[in-house]
C-alpha cells in the first residue's frame, strides 16, 4: 500500500504545475496515458476480437507522457505537444480503423482544449490548433489509405458508440477540470503567474 501511495504521489508531482492551464493539460495527458492500454480491451469486449488496429494508439503514448516534462521547459510547448499528440493520434486511428469508426469524435476534446488552454495573448496558437482540428476532420478518407481491417456494419456501429462514449467522457473531464480551476485560471491571467513560456 505504501508503494502504491508513493507511485500516486510521484505521478501527482509529475503532473503538478503552478500555471493552472498547464496543470490541467498535464492531468489530461496523464489520464489519456493511463487509459490507452485499456482501449484494445474495450474494443475486444464491445466490438470485435480483432483488436490489432488499436495498437497504433500506443505510438502516441510517449508524446502524451512527455507533456508534463515539456511543460516544465515551456508551457506553450507543453500545451502544443498535448494538442499535436491528440490530433495526430486521432488521424492515426482514423487511418487504422477507417472513416466508419467514428474515431473523428476525438477531435472535439482537441478542439475544446485548443480554445481553452491558451490565454488571450496566445490566441494565434488557439486558432491555429482549432483550425488544425477542423482540417484533420475534413481530410478525405482516401488520403489516409485503406483501414487495417474492415469490420462488419454492426461492429462499426459498436465502435462508433465506444468512441463516442470515450470522447464524451474526455470532454466532460476537461470541462470539469476547467470549472474546478476557474478561479485560479482567472487570477493567473490577471497576474500572468506561472506563464513560464
Amino acid at each position: 500500500m505504501n508503494r502504491l501511495k508513493r507511485v500516486v504521489a510521484a505521478i501527482g508531482a509529475y503532473a503538478a504545475h503552478p500555471d493552472p492551464r498547464a496543470a490541467i493539460a498535464n492531468t489530461v495527458a496523464l489520464v489519456i496515458v493511463s487509459n490507452q492500454p485499456f482501449y484494445p480491451l474495450y474494443l475486444y469486449w464491445a466490438v470485435s476480437s480483432v483488436i490489432a488496429p488499436s495498437y497504433v494508439t500506443f505510438l502516441s503514448t510517449p508524446f502524451f507522457a512527455a507533456v508534463p516534462a515539456a511543460m516544465r521547459r515551456n508551457t506553450v510547448l507543453g500545451r502544443a505537444l498535448l494538442l499535436a499528440a491528440g490530433i495526430g493520434n486521432t488521424l492515426l486511428c482514423r487511418a487504422a480503423f477507417g472513416p466508419g469508426s467514428g474515431v473523428e469524435v476525438f477531435l472535439f476534446p482537441c478542439l475544446m482544449l485548443a480554445l481553452m488552454l491558451f490565454r488571450r495573448a496566445e490566441r494565434l496558437f488557439a486558432l491555429g490548433f482549432a483550425a488544425l482540428a477542423f482540417i484533420a476532420y475534413l481530410l478525405p478518407a482516401t488520403l489516409l489509405g485503406a483501414p487495417a481491417h474492415l469490420y462488419a456494419p454492426g461492429e462499426y456501429a459498436a465502435l462508433q458508440r465506444l468512441n463516442f462514449l470515450s470522447a464524451a467522457s474526455l470532454t466532460a473531464l476537461i470541462g470539469w477540470l476547467f470549472t474546478a480551476h476557474l478561479h485560479t485560471i482567472s487570477r493567473a491571467d490577471e497576474t500572468d503567474d506561472g506563464r513560464g513560456a
